[in-house]
C-alpha cells in the first residue's frame, strides 16, 4: 500500500473555507524559496503574508501540490504560485485564529524524488492559535 497523501493541503483548504464562511479574511504565511513565485518587493526575512480573501484574489486554485492565483500589488496584476511545502500557516486576519506548520525542506527543481526523501515520513506539525 502506498503512503497516504499529506493532510496539509486539506487543512489549508478547510481553514480557508472556515475563514470565508465566518466573514474573516484568510491570510497565508509563506516561506519564499526557489519554487515560490511572489512579488519579491514584498518579501521580508524570506517570508511573505498573502491575503487570500475572495475580494483580493482572482482564479484561486488550491490543489494538493500548490496554491495559485492572481492578485494586485500596487495596482499591477501579478500571478502567484505557492507550493504547499512553502506554506507556513493560514489564519484569519481579524482574530489570528488558524494553523501553523513546521518548515519543510526546500526541494530542488532538478532533483529526483529519491534524492529528497526524508529519513522518516513527513507529517505536518500543527499549532493551533487561539
Amino acid at each position: 500500500m502506498s503512503e497516504p497523501t499529506s493532510t496539509k493541503p486539506y487543512l489549508i483548504r478547510a481553514l480557508f473555507e472556515w475563514c470565508v464562511d465566518n466573514g474573516y479574511t484568510p491570510h497565508l504565511l509563506v516561506t519564499v524559496n526557489g519554487q515560490t513565485r511572489v512579488p519579491m518587493a514584498y518579501v521580508k526575512d524570506g517570508e511573505i503574508v498573502l491575503n487570500l480573501g475572495p475580494a483580493a484574489t482572482k482564479d484561486l486554485q488550491m490543489s494538493n501540490d500548490a496554491i495559485s492565483f492572481s492578485a494586485r500589488f500596487s495596482g499591477v496584476s501579478t500571478s502567484l504560485y505557492v507550493p504547499i511545502s512553502a506554506v507556513r500557516g493560514i489564519y484569519a486576519r481579524e482574530n489570528g485564529h488558524g494553523m501553523f506548520f513546521e518548515p519543510e525542506p526546500e526541494v530542488a527543481e532538478d532533483s529526483t524524488p529519491e534524492a529528497v526523501l526524508p529519513e522518516s515520513p513527513k507529517k505536518p506539525t500543527l499549532t493551533i492559535v487561539k
